[in-house]
C-alpha cells in the first residue's frame, strides 16, 4: 500500500502570508510531514508519494530519496480533490491519503491500515468539540458513511473526518473513476472527500472511530497553539500505553480514552 500526503496548498490561514508550506511547521522540534513520514515508516508504509504545489522546492529539500513526489502546478485555483487526481497513477494498487496539516497520535493511522474494512476513513466523534463551517462533517449510518460535508448541519452529523482514509486496490479503481467524472466536470476547487462521498453513495465506505485518541487539523494560529500545549503533550503522554482495540463499533457509542 501507497501513502498519499497531500500538500500542495498555500495555508494563508495560518501565519497570513505562508511563507513556507503548512506542513513544514514545527512541533515539538518536528515538522508536520516528518512525523507523518515517520509514523508511516514506523508501520511498514515505506511508498511514500506527496503532492506538491506551494513552496514545492522547500518540501522537496527536506524529504530524502525514499519520497516520490507528484507535483499540482495548479495549486493555487484548485483544491485537494484536484491533488489526489494528480497522483491517480499511484492509487491503482491501493492506498491511504493524509492532509499534511494533520497532527494525530500514531495508533489511529495503525487501527486504520490494521482495519478488516477495505475502505475506510477516521471519524472522531461529535463529543469531541463543538463542529462550525470550517469542519468536514460526516454523517454515518450502520457504521458506514452517508454524507460527507462542510455544509452540514452539526447537529445531522455523527463526527468530524480526520482527513486520513484508506481504499483498496479495487476501491482506488472505482474512486479514480469518480475523480475523473469530478475533474471531467470542472469540480476543480472541491476538496478531497468529495469524491470520497460520490464513492460512498455507491460502495461501502466504514467511518472508524478515533477512540477518543488526540489529533488536531492545523488551520488558524490557535489550531497551532493547542496543538503544541494541548495535543502534542496529550500525544506523547499517551506513548506506550495505549492497547489496541481495533474496530471498536460507532454506535451506540463511540470509544473514548481515559487519560492516565
Amino acid at each position: 500500500m501507497k501513502a498519499i500526503i497531500l500538500a500542495a496548498g498555500k495555508g494563508t490561514r495560518l501565519d497570513g502570508a505562508a511563507v513556507k508550506p503548512k506542513c513544514l511547521v514545527e512541533v515539538g522540534g518536528t515538522t508536520l510531514l516528518h512525523r507523518q513520514i515517520d509514523t508511516l515508516r514506523s508501520l511498514n508504509v515505506n511508498e511514500i508519494v506527496i503532492v506538491v504545489g506551494f513552496g514545492a522546492e522547500s518540501i522537496r529539500a527536506e524529504c530524502d530519496a525514499g519520497v516520490s513526489f507528484v507535483e499540482n502546478a495548479k495549486f493555487a485555483e484548485t483544491s485537494s480533490l484536484y491533488s489526489l487526481w494528480m497522483a491517480r497513477e499511484h492509487l491503482t494498487e491501493g492506498f491511504v491519503v493524509l492532509n499534511c496539516d494533520v497532527l494525530f497520535h500514531p495508533q489511529m493511522l495503525a487501527d486504520l491500515l490494521e482495519s478488516e474494512h477495505e475502505n475506510a476513513l477516521l471519524l472522531s466523534d461529535t463529543d469531541a468539540a463543538p463542529m462550525g463551517d470550517e469542519e468536514m462533517k460526516v454523517k454515518v449510518q450502520d457504521q458506514l458513511v452517508v454524507d460527507i460535508s462542510k455544509e452540514m448541519d452539526p447537529l445531522d452529523a455523527d463526527g468530524e473526518n480526520v482527513g486520513i482514509v484508506k481504499f483498496s486496490a479495487s476501491g482506488a479503481r472505482l474512486l479514480i473513476e469518480y475523480m475523473d467524472a469530478l475533474i471531467g466536470s470542472g469540480e476543480l476547487k472541491h476538496w478531497a472527500p468529495r469524491a470520497f462521498l460520490e464513492f460512498a453513495r455507491n460502495h461501502p465506505l466504514h467511518a472508524l472511530s478515533t477512540r477518543g485518541l488526540p489529533w488536531i487539523e492545523i488551520d488558524f494560529p490557535e489550531d497551532y497553539q493547542r496543538a503544541v500545549n494541548e495535543v502534542l503533550p496529550q500525544t506523547e503522554s499517551l506513548a506506550g500505553v495505549w492497547s489496541s482495540a481495533i474496530n471498536q463499533p460507532l454506535h451506540p457509542a463511540i470509544t473514548t480514552f481515559d487519560e492516565p
